[in-house]
């Protein structure tokens, strides 16, 4: 094959004349242009972490400040105050340095230390303005005189064309609240979940660990916050992520969905090749930096850290913890159809492939109809399943010799790719069992074609669907919804299709063509993946799964209640939760606390004693529909106040989190702490935030319009459910629970989300101050 020789850089043969080598110029101009990239990159990260390091002051600042500390000297003053003079005394003495050349040097010194404590005097100051909070507890559509001047004063601080880590050394560190307020809050939130004899108990507990074992704790957090950038993010990864030996499918990974009702091309091969350029073209701009830092008002910047490890990314298992290898670029990436892996190079000719060339490299897979070797087809299977179990078959059967040198390209992959066989999506004659069987398949597939441990699996369905499964430790949800927001409005309103569907431009037909990887399975491994697949198919089986668009009304109706539209839908979980069980639950809602440096999440208590009166109202025919409103009313500011709490420092569960992993160390004892962390989230919720709103237009365009996202459930008698509030006529659900538990139903539990819905709007039109009959 032509392909092959030009992958050879020389070969040689031996002749009567000697040793003839015969070179290929092709094969060392790829060398010499990767070579060239690979500078070019390394450059540009030695420019934007310098550009990075001073911010928000810039390196031409520098010369600012230096030409006008040497052009006062010429004029005779010393803007200094001695400060040069006493730096030229200490200069060493040479023949070849005039004192004219020693008046320059002591004043490009005393600049530079002078340009050096501005720019850590501004960070100082911007990171003490970013400390405040009190924006966030002001009523909605107010701002104080306070506030707005210290809006201006951040804006004044913060810098001009910030790149994606401008603000990193600039934001603050996450607070360690106070023992005394996170116990009365816990208190708080158990109460109505426990009778009068339960809650007496716990708030004897919680009043001997506060007085007892709790300080010397609390220092010891107190210690590490003064010490590590964030008192938490490191802990939350390493015993909530990587020390845990369930397998990553349904329990831990998550997935998103493609546009609800567009598909832009049904060809497979074509969707693919734009989808793919899209996330490198993502990839390009997240090495480059130029992604700017998400901001809150367009003022506030959030952390960006967790973008570090989005690509080139992999879970790797260990016997009682896994680690994380990030790779600082990859070349290829890994792509599974039919039982068989493929490299495919990104890159050619030092450029990244065009959409087009992707297409035909994708379409040179689909075509290969070679069978899967002995075990090749069902190894991810491994990936799936237990870790420990996992790390003892890698240490075994992966080391060495070709499969070591296959697991490698697949670790050391941007990404890795699934070209599914099977056709997702919504279906109009089925919407139901369509968007049901489109989650489940995102979720766990057939167990065994999505490579669970990378970063994430983009997945690529024979009718042109697509979406993703992310592996959790290394990042929470909204940075890969972030991509994912990019990726679909790269794909529809910037590259496009042509009329019959396929990618625009023309394709290099002297590319190399996609590498089948050879991997070499023994019997024994074939046994190990058979078990594996054995346990997660089980696991799979066990998922009900129900995704449903609830189209009655959205955000734009709600902000008419003037109610938050997060608050609105948590009040009608729970709801809609006691009407499925007939009792009240622990009830986990998921924020960031990305307003703080390296912050991950906090979890807000959805299930409070001001949303369990509004439920019990509900449900007592005697009750009024006034009285329901003000009860509802008073349950929506509740929760508010536990989101605010929660995204600025002041949540309750990672500080608890942390006081237990200190006991540990310490070896103390707590029947408190033990009791905290030991209570199941019977319901576990998330909102999938839209954070690129200006990438899609929905007035005009209100199709494309995403189905976003979901996970599976936490508990085994409870449910999981996701949802994303799109525009502002859509709400868009996915529930997850298990079929061998008589408590749940995932259908049954979406009937009550909409009539909980339905119910508290009607509450709103009797109203005539919000809503018209």
């Amino acid at each position: 094959m032509a392909e092959a020789h030009q992958a050879v850089a020389f070969q040689f043969t031996v002749t009567p004349e000697g040793i003839d080598l015969q070179l290929s110029h092709e094969a060392l101009k790829q060398v010499y242009l990767s070579g060239l990239r690979s500078w070019k990159k390394k450059f540009a990260r030695f420019k934007n972490s310098v550009i990075t390091g001073v911010y928000p002051a810039s390196p031409s600042s520098w010369l600012f400040v230096v030409i006008t500390i040497i052009a006062a000297m010429y004029t005779r003053v010393d803007p200094s105050l001695g400060m040069i003079g006493k730096i030229k005394e200490h200069l060493p003495v040479s023949a070849y340095l005039s004192h004219q050349g020693q008046n320059i040097i002591s004043a490009l010194l005393f600049s530079t230390v002078l340009w050096l404590a501005l720019i850590m005097t501004m960070r100082y100051i911007l990171k003490q303005l970013l400390s405040y909070h009190g924006w966030m507890y002001e009523q909605h559509g107010k701002m104080s005189a306070t506030t707005k001047f210290w809006l201006t004063l951040v804006k004044i601080f913060s810098g001009r064309k910030p790149m994606l880590y401008s603000y990193q050394a600039s934001l603050p560190r996450l607070p360690v609240p106070h023992i005394k307020d996170t116990m009365t809050r816990y208190l708080e939130s158990v109460r109505p979940l426990m009778n009068d004899q339960e809650f007496k108990r716990m708030t004897g507990l919680a009043k001997d660990f506060e007085v007892n074992l709790a300080p010397r704790l609390q220092w010891y957090l107190k210690l590490k916050s003064l010490w590590a950038s964030n008192y938490v993010s490191d802990w939350w990864e390493e015993y909530i992520y990587l020390r845990g030996r369930s397998p990553l499918m349904v329990n831990s990974n998550y997935y998103a969905m493609d546009f609800l009702y567009v598909t832009p091309t049904p060809i497979q091969a074509a969707r693919a090749g734009n989808t793919v350029h899209a996330i490198l073209l993502y990839r390009r701009r997240l090495s480059r930096e130029e992604l700017k830092p998400l901001m809150i008002q367009g003022t506030l910047p959030m952390c960006s850290a967790q973008y570090e490890r989005m690509f080139n990314t992999i879970r790797i298992p260990g016997l009682d913890t896994d680690s994380i290898q990030h790779y600082q670029d990859s070349k290829h990436i890994v792509v599974y159809h039919k039982g068989r892996f493929f490299r495919v190079w990104v890159y050619h000719g030092g450029r990244l492939l065009k959409p087009k060339e992707l297409e035909l490299q994708f379409q040179r897979i689909l075509d290969d109809e070679s069978p899967a070797l002995p075990g090749e087809m069902k190894l991810a299977a491994l990936t799936a399943g237990n870790r420990t179990f996992w790390a003892k078959a890698r240490k075994a059967y992966f080391r060495n010799g070709k499969n070591g040198q296959c697991l490698e390209l697949v670790e050391k992959a941007a990404f890795f790719v699934t070209l599914d066989d099977s056709e997702q999506g919504l279906r109009y004659e089925d919407p139901v069992n369509s968007l049901d069987a489109y989650a489940k398949s995102l979720l766990h597939g057939k167990c065994y074609d999505r490579w669970f441990d990378k970063s994430f699996t983009f997945i690529i369905f024979k009718n042109g669907k697509i979406g993703l499964n992310a592996e959790h430790s290394w990042a929470d949800a909204p940075i890969v919804g972030h991509l994912w927001e990019s990726v679909l409005a790269t794909d529809c309103f910037q590259l496009g299709y042509n009329v019959d569907g396929h990618c625009k431009g023309e394709a290099d037909p002297m590319l190399p063509a996609p590498q089948r990887m050879q991997w070499e399975i023994t019997a024994e491994c074939q046994e190990a993946i058979d078990s594996s697949l054995q346990e997660v198919q089980a696991l799979a089986d066990d998922v009900d799964f129900h995704t449903f668009p609830f189209k009655d009304f959205g955000k734009g109706l709600i902000k008419k209640c003037r109610t938050s539209p997060d608050a609105f839908v948590q009040i009608a979980l729970q709801l809609a939760h006691y009407r499925d069980k007939g009792k009240f639950c622990l009830t986990y809602e998921a924020s960031m606390t990305r307003l703080f440096r390296e912050g991950r999440t906090e979890t807000v208590r959805s299930c409070t004693v001001e949303s369990s009166n509004f439920v019990k109202a509900m449900m007592n025919c005697s009750e009024t529909d006034e009285q329901r409103l003000k009860l509802f009313k008073t349950a929506a500011e509740k929760h508010q106040l536990l989101y605010r709490n929660a995204m600025t420092g002041a949540g309750i569960d990672r500080h608890l989190f942390c006081l237990y992993i200190v006991s540990k160390y310490l070896g103390k004892d707590s029947p408190f702490l033990k009791e905290v962390l030991s209570e199941p989230w019977r319901l576990s919720t998330s909102q999938t935030p839209i954070q690129q709103v200006e990438l899609f237009d929905l007035v005009n365009h209100p199709e494309y319009v995403s189905c976003g996202g979901g996970f599976g459930p936490v508990a085994d008698d409870g449910y999981g459910v996701s949802y994303i509030i799109v525009g502002e006529d859509l709400i868009n659900f996915h529930v997850s629970c298990k079929h061998s538990s008589p408590e749940t139903g995932a259908h049954r539990f979406g009937a009550h989300i909409q009539k909980a819905l339905l119910d508290i709007l009607a509450l709103f039109r009797l109203d005539k101050k919000y809503l018209n009959k």
